[in-house]
C-alpha cells in the first residue's frame, strides 16, 4: 500500500521471504560449521562467528523482501540488527518489527529506526555498530561507504544500475518482445535488476518494435489491489514528475515516442507505459537509471557494434540478451 506495488506481486514478495527464511534456518548448521583448513600448525580451520549489531539501510522497491534477505543470514549467523528503512515505508519496517517478536525473537534483536536519510551518517559512527549493508542508489552507496570507511566498518552495497535488453538477428522475436515487457514493468519498472536500455540489431527491430509495442499496449494499469492489474502507480509523486521531465527532456533531445509519454490524470502517481526510439546516449532515459515504467531502444548495426555501445556507457547490474547461438557474445 505504501509504495503501490500490485497485490500480485506483493504476495509473490511475501512468499519469497517465507522461502528465505525457511532456507537458512534448514541450512544454518551446515554454512556455520567450522571448516578444515590443510595448513602447518597442528590444526587449522576458519570459524564463523558474529560481527554484532549490523545497520540495514534499506530501499522501498522491495519492502519486505530487501530486508528479510539480509535479516535471515545475519540473523541466523548471530547478529543483531537495526534498520532504517525508506521514510515512505515506515509502516513495512515497523511491521518487519513486530514480525520477528512474533515469531519468537527476543526483543531488540531486530530493531527498527525512523530517522531520515540524513541521518545515517550519525548511526554508522555509533560506537555500538559494528557493521553496515545497504541497498539503494549510487548516490547513496556513495555516503554510506564513505561514512563507513571513515569509521572502518565493514560495508556491502547492493546498488542500481541501468540494464540494457539485447535482440539480436537470430532471436525469437515473439518470445523476446513478450519477455521484454515483464523485464521493465516488473514491479512498477521500479526494480534495480529490470531492463531498461533496449538494443536491437537493426534488420529486426521493425518486426520487433512492433510486437513491443503490442504487448506493452495490452498492461492493464489500475488499483493495484485488484489482481487483474498489472501496472500500478509509482511509488511518490516526486518519482513520477522526475520521470517525466527525464522523458520530456529526452523528446526535445530527438527521441520518438512510440506509446505513451505523459502521466497519466486522476488520483494517483501513474504514468504511462511509455516506449521511446531514435534514443542516444546522451539522453536522460538511456543513461538514468530512474526510468521506471519507460522503455529506450536504440537499433545497432550488428553484434560487435552493440558490444562497442557497452564498453561506452555505464552497463548496470546485470544483461538481458536475446539470441539463438550465445557464441556470438
Amino acid at each position: 500500500l505504501e509504495m503501490g506495488k500490485t497485490i500480485t506481486e506483493a504476495e509473490a514478495e511475501v512468499e519469497k521471504c517465507s522461502w528465505s527464511c525457511d532456507f537458512f534456518a534448514e541450512n544454518a548448521e551446515r554454512f556455520l560449521a567450522d571448516q578444515k583448513v590443510v595448513a602447518n600448525a597442528t590444526e587449522s580451520y576458519v570459524a564463523f562467528r558474529p560481527l554484532g549489531v549490523v545497520l540495514a539501510v534499506m530501499p522501498w522497491n522491495f519492502p519486505y523482501w530487501q530486508v528479510f534477505r539480509f535479516a535471515a543470514p545475519a540473523l541466523m549467523a548471530g547478529n543483531t540488527a537495526v534498520l532504517k528503512h525508506a521514510s515512505n515505508v515506515s509502516r513495512v519496517a515497523l511491521e518487519i518489527e513486530r514480525i520477528m517478536q512474533e515469531a519468537g525473537l527476543p526483543r531488540g534483536v531486530l530493531r527498527t529506526v525512523l530517522v531520515p536519510g540524513s541521518e545515517t551518517s550519525k548511526l554508522i559512527a555509533d560506537d555500538r555498530i559494528a557493521a553496515v549493508t545497504l541497498t539503494g542508489s549510487e548516490a547513496a552507496g556513495i555516503e554510506v561507504a564513505g561514512a563507513s570507511g571513515h569509521a572502518l566498518k565493514k560495508t556491502v552495497l547492493e546498488l542500481g544500475g541501468s540494464d540494457p535488453f539485447i535482440v539480436l538477428d537470430d532471436a525469437d522475436l515473439d518470445q523476446a518482445a513478450q519477455v521484454a515487457v515483464t523485464a521493465r514493468f516488473q514491479n512498477n519498472g521500479q526494480s534495480c535488476i529490470a531492463a531498461k536500455r533496449f538494443i536491437v540489431v537493426e534488420s529486426v527491430a521493425e518486426a520487433f518494435e512492433q510486437k513491443f509495442v503490442a504487448n506493452t499496449a495490452k498492461l492493464k494499469m489500475g488499483d493495484p489491489l485488484e489482481y487483474s492489474t498489472q501496472l500500478g502507480p509509482l511509488a511518490r509523486k516526486d518519482l513520477r514528475d522526475t520521470l517525466d521531465q527525464q522523458v520530456q527532456q529526452s523528446i526535445k533531445q530527438g527521441a520518438k515516442v512510440l506509446i505513451g509519454g505523459w502521466p497519466r490524470e486522476g488520483k494517483g502517481n501513474f504514468y504511462e507505459a511509455t516506449i521511446l526510439t531514435n534514443v542516444t546516449p546522451e539522453m536522460p532515459v538511456f543513461t538514468l537509471a530512474r526510468a521506471y515504467v519507460v522503455h529506450s531502444w536504440q537499433k545497432v548495426r550488428s553484434c560487435r557494434h552493440f558490444l562497442l555501445k557497452l564498453l561506452l556507457h555505464n552497463i548496470g547490474r546485470g544483461i538481458h540478451s536475446f539470441v539463438k547461438y550465445i557464441i556470438k557474445i
